[in-house]
């Protein structure tokens, strides 16, 4: 047994710790006092909850606030906390607090999983993580406060980017909608979702280097400036040609809150059958694309769309290479952006078309939830509780893909090094 563990990669111990926790997840919210009829919940839907839970996703079979007892409802919040700051980051967290040393494997594995750039400094970083964490969730509680388990769950869920929420006490699957024009509501969960999106390495580098932005890593100017051009420009879109019909307030928090949720919160403050089919399609994009590698959030990551984008440039300028902030980026980083982007696009739309075909419902929807599910959002135009035993299972798989990552997942199933010295000969192949 011994020898077992000692040859686990740090893929395959943060692939199965994440999947340890949701079936221990999965196993408490079977129990009768984790619903509010006492009823035990079947494993199909303690299954699907729990990992939407781990992966903060949202996407739910059973609305949260009436289903689930105040017991379960801790259960989930729970998973969500331990879900967003990382498996591992929370383990390592624990042994360093009870007086444990960390030994050198456990900060290798620690430094993949929070996407660190070297292992020194690692130990120090899982500290400024788990205090940063718990500061801007406590004082998002203090701003949103509509009793203290509300402000608690929801300031929770918004920074590690979940979307789950406790609103159906007064409609089920209601999200934030009755909060559309409420100011502070809608200012406080945005900047939790996209404080807790772009990701802790880049918080480091504020907290260090302040406003000198010269200062900062290459990693943490782009995702800034990625996640800035995210959010401003949908915002746009949303606001001059979906939704022109509301009020001036109402309108511009409603564009810019749609505009941020999409990448990896699954909370809506409107109503999704306003918005057109393009607006939708708009919204898979965001979805896929995600938040900051090292965050709670998920998609394929800020950074690997600046790369494709980057690097489609510099194929229309017959650039060599692609650059950053006078950084030229390794080709090993385009060939993995590139491997990304297809894993995201082939899971998505399969598990759209066999959606589609097996519950007789239209393709974009079924491309919502499978890209919703995916991305670890959460959004939903509705199908998700009505979907059968095979479809849920499809979007179990592209929740969990989607938080542990693909390239992870695939670096966990490899037990043999593909690396070798000797290359085949070089031969012209047209494209395009």
């Amino acid at each position: 047994m011994r020898n077992r563990e000692r040859k686990l990669t740090a893929s395959q111990i943060i692939t199965l710790g994440f999947a340890g926790l949701i079936l221990l997840g999965s196993l408490l919210l079977m129990l009768p006092a984790a619903t509010k009829s006492g009823i035990s919940a079947s494993f199909a839907d303690a299954l699907f909850t729990a990992t939407s839970a781990v992966c903060v996703t949202g996407l739910v079979v059973q609305d949260t606030a009436t289903y689930w007892s105040g017991f379960g409802q801790g259960v989930i919040l729970a998973l969500i906390q331990i879900g967003g700051m990382g498996v591992v980051t929370v383990a390592v967290a624990i042994s360093y607090i009870s007086g444990k040393k960390i030994t050198l494997r456990q900060r290798s594995t620690l430094q993949e999983a929070i996407s660190a750039p070297k292992v020194g400094g690692i130990v120090r970083l899982t500290g400024f993580i788990v205090k940063m964490t718990l500061c801007f969730e406590l004082v998002g509680a203090a701003v949103i406060f509509k009793g203290i388990w509300y402000a608690v769950f929801h300031s929770v869920s918004a920074f590690c980017n979940a979307g789950f929420d406790l609103m159906g006490s007064k409609e089920a699957f209601s999200s934030l909608t009755g909060f559309s024009n409420n100011l502070v509501i809608n200012i406080t969960i945005m900047l939790l979702i996209i404080i807790g999106g772009i990701g802790f390495l880049t918080w480091d580098d504020i907290k260090t280097n302040h406003f000198r932005l010269r200062r900062y890593r290459m990693q943490s100017k782009l995702i800034l400036v990625t996640t800035a051009l995210l959010i401003i420009l949908p915002a746009v879109y949303f606001f001059f040609a979906e939704l022109e019909s509301l009020p001036l307030r109402e309108r511009v928090l409603g564009a810019l809150f749609q505009s941020v949720t999409p990448r990896t919160a699954g909370f809506n403050t409107l109503p999704l059958s306003v918005f057109s089919e393009a607006g939708i399609f708009i919204m898979i994009l965001l979805m896929l694309i995600g938040g900051s590698p090292g965050s709670t959030a998920g998609g394929m990551k800020t950074t690997t769309f600046g790369v494709l984008i980057s690097s489609i440039w510099a194929v229309f300028r017959k650039k060599e290479y692609i650059h950053f902030f006078g950084r030229r980026i390794e080709d090993d980083t385009i060939r993995r952006a590139v491997a990304l982007l297809m894993l995201y696009l082939i899971m998505s739309i399969a598990g759209s078309l066999v959606i589609s075909v097996m519950e007789d419902l239209p393709l974009l929807t079924c491309l919502y939830e499978t890209a919703s599910a995916v991305g670890t959002v959460g959004l939903t135009l509705g199908i998700t509780p009505q979907l059968g035993l095979v479809s849920r299972s499809i979007l179990i798989l592209l929740m969990y893909f989607g938080r542990v990552g693909g390239l992870t997942l695939i670096f966990a199933a490899q037990t043999v090094s593909a690396g070798t010295a000797s290359k085949l000969p070089a031969d012209r192949l047209t494209v395009g």
